[in-house]
């Protein structure tokens, strides 16, 4: 049960964290958040944060919900925080545009069977 509850809280950290990056970068281009040096690390440290908290969740969790790509999420906080001399702002706003939305339904589907 501590283990289930824990999890549940590393989901909220993700979906908060996929809000912020939503709010980030809301209305800009790639252009844009390539310029604000702000949001742009924004979107970066809240990338982090979602790889970090995947990392964080279960073994059992990862296992029981394989579809979703857990392994390139906390790959991507990797390259981020190890990596970041070689980010490609298009990466990064391929994941803001692309990628978190749909992990944002993702998880938003698992919290709701909870």
């Amino acid at each position: 049960m501590r283990e289930r509850e824990r999890d549940n809280g590393r989901l909220q950290d993700i979906i908060q964290a996929i809000d912020n990056i939503m709010s980030f970068t809301d209305g800009l281009s790639l252009e844009e958040l390539s310029t604000d040096k702000l949001r742009y690390y924004a979107v970066v440290k809240n990338v982090e944060i979602i790889g970090e908290a995947a990392n964080m969740l279960t073994s059992e969790f990862r296992e029981m919900h394989s579809d979703i790509p857990w392994k390139d999420i906390v790959g991507m906080r990797n390259v981020l925080v190890h990596g970041y001399a070689a980010i490609l702002p298009e990466i990064l706003w391929e994941t803001a545009l692309i990628d978190v939305p749909m992990l944002k339904e993702r998880i938003e589907g698992l919290l709701a069977q909870q």
